[in-house]
């Protein structure tokens, strides 16, 4: 063993393709990790990532020459490349998903358990030996702007090519996260191996008070980029909790009015509803003078500041999103992004080799996202849930401010969802503690994002259901605590942009037209506009929501923003046995909140 960790790990690395030079570190508990990990997983090679764009193109041209990517219309789509996954391997494994606190409990009702011990057991059962005939990549990255005291830093070990040139566009890695590292001393720890691909030999574990993850068999972004998901939100959530911050499943997103008034919202969407469309918003034509930027489209980290401002900092470097449905009238900013330096997942691809996908609006499909002969009898061309994997600065409306080590203030959190009805346009909540309610009460109609039915309303608290690394009872709790924390706290918000008529056509236009819905929201921020109280909230009036130039009849608009007492009281009902099946955890205030608004209801 001992013979092996020296050979295998301190000597340059060295390799007919492409090599690393001489990279170790001097952080005794990183070196050791890695050396056990050799032991336990036999690779044929290590190479420690370096985050240089030449490493980047020589992992491209390792994938073009091993097949596992395939180049694409150069002259259309420079340094664009497509990759196939396993067929049975597409999506988010959320039942194979475990959270393992020492105590179940500490993982709650929310999250799939087992011990530690045997959690641990198992997985060194599929590692053992897994990397044989492999490279073992060491990646050390940073989540948030280099060097920030919000950002936090962490080690992937993978043996997956792919992993590693989607790590580089997805995170801040190499040699200066690794300085970094080896400068606090503290990093989290993740194992990957894509295993057999093998759907019974799939786990994707997290030990929070251990700060680590073990991710096998899959080599979906979700399952394997583990600085997304796994780190960002499931381990970022419980190291929140401890040290008083929030990681929370949000889009960060900045907007100046023509009089050069700027304001930062931060919004949190099941995944599939919009985040991304909402993030790369691009101003309508009727709103000259307006300017928006993205900060994030996916994930925010909000710290409160010495003057009790709460701060945001996009923990992510680039953009992991859902292709199908992007072109130039739904989301332009995300269609220009991703005509050039992207990995594309499981799309499909036209005569003239450019990749495809549904409502691209532009090219047919010669081959399915499988490779197979396409035919439009055959279904979806591209799947319902492939990728793109692109640099956040290939974003045309990309703001520098994603790199500032303090963050952003934010004016407005902003919750939402997929229904058809029920839940109006837009509402505010009427203090924190019912915003805290407006968040936990979140539910969606599920979509291809992760592995199960289609269709099925859920549950889905502050878009964090599957990815808050601990009790929901003890989350809420947490975030009520910043109730007595701050006066400065932003005002809380609903929004429903799919609310449908009795012809189950949706009543509001969508995309760059959301702003006017956002202007509402940061007019009621500053106290510019009056609001009717209802039960559920502050709903606008009719007059307030500005719809010159739309399609959309007072009629129309009054649908859009109706509340059914009726319907609402029911809602309540299933809310509040949602929220009792956290049992005793669950915080008094919360209860408290439910109950004043199902009398008011009554």
């Amino acid at each position: 063993m001992e013979s092996f960790s020296k050979v295998a790990i301190l000597r340059p690395y060295q390799s007919s393709t492409f090599y690393a030079g001489s990279m170790t570190t001097r952080l005794k508990a990183l070196s050791n990790w890695v050396n056990d990990i050799a032991e336990l997983t036999k690779p044929d090679q290590i190479h420690w990532c370096t985050g240089t764009s030449e490493e980047y193109d020589t992992f491209v041209q390792e994938m073009l020459g091993g097949g596992d990517l395939l180049e694409l219309n150069q002259d259309n789509y420079p340094d664009c490349y497509l990759h196939r996954s396993d067929p049975k391997d597409v999506a988010r494994v959320e039942h194979l998903t475990y959270v393992c606190s020492e105590n179940e409990i500490d993982s709650g009702p929310n999250n799939n358990w087992m011990p530690p011990t045997k959690a641990k057991e198992m997985m060194m059962g599929f590692f053992s030996g897994c990397m044989q005939g492999r490279t073992m990549y060491v990646i050390p990255y940073c989540m948030g702007p280099m060097g920030s005291s919000y950002s936090r830093y962490g080690v992937e070990i993978t043996d997956s090519t792919y992993v590693a040139a989607n790590m580089y566009l997805m995170t801040r890695m190499g040699n200066e996260a690794l300085s970094n590292i080896e400068e606090t001393g503290s990093f989290i720890k993740g194992l990957h191996s894509i295993g057999e691909l093998d759907p019974d030999r799939r786990y994707i574990m997290h030990f929070p008070e251990e700060l680590s993850i073990m991710s096998y068999g899959s080599g979906y972004g979700g399952n394997a980029l583990l600085g997304k998901k796994c780190h960002a939100l499931r381990i970022a959530s419980y190291q929140a909790q401890t040290e008083g911050w929030l990681a929370e499943h949000m889009l960060i997103v900045g907007i100046e009015n023509p009089e050069g008034e700027i304001h930062y919202l931060a919004c949190a969407f099941p995944s599939q509803c919009g985040k991304t469309n909402l993030a790369m918003l691009i101003p309508p034509e009727s709103h000259k003078g307006w300017k928006v930027w993205t900060l994030g489209d996916d994930i925010a980290w909000m710290h409160l500041d010495n003057e009790g401002q709460l701060r945001a900092i996009n923990p992510e470097a680039g953009l992991f999103g859902v292709v199908p449905g992007t072109n130039r009238k739904t989301n332009p900013n995300a269609y220009d992004a991703i005509s050039s330096k992207t990995i594309f997942t499981n799309v499909a691809v036209t005569a003239d080799n450019e990749p495809w996908w549904e409502d691209k609006e532009t090219g047919q499909p010669v081959t399915d996202w499988q490779g197979r002969p396409y035919t439009s009898e055959n279904g979806d061309a591209a799947h319902p849930n492939s990728r793109f994997t692109v640099s956040a600065q290939n974003n045309p409306g990309y703001s520098s401010l994603a790199e500032a080590a303090e963050g952003v203030p934010i004016t407005a959190l902003v919750f939402g969802g997929r229904r058809r009805g029920l839940a109006p346009l837009v509402y505010q909540a009427k203090d924190w503690a019912h915003g805290v309610l407006v968040g936990a009460s979140v539910a969606s109609e599920t979509t291809a994002a992760a592995t199960g039915e289609v269709g099925i309303v859920r549950r889905d608290p502050m878009a964090m259901k599957p990815f808050c690394g601990y009790n929901f009872a003890d989350y809420w709790e947490h975030w009520l605590s910043f109730e007595k924390r701050s006066e400065k706290l932003p005002k809380i918000f609903h929004v429903n942009w799919f609310r449908r008529d009795k012809n189950d056509r949706f009543l509001w236009p969508g995309f760059g037209e959301n702003l006017r819905v956002l202007r509402w929201i940061i007019d009621r921020c500053e106290g510019r506009v009056e609001a009717d109280s209802l039960p559920i909230g502050f709903l606008p009036k009719v007059e307030s929501i500005d719809v010159s130039g739309l399609d959309v009849s007072p009629d129309v608009l009054a649908q859009l923003l109706a509340v059914d007492t009726k319907e609402w009281h029911e809602e309540m009902l299933q809310i509040g046995e949602y929220l009792e099946s956290y049992g005793d955890r669950l915080p008094e205030r919360l209860k408290t909140e439910h109950q004043t608004i199902l009398e008011a209801l009554t």
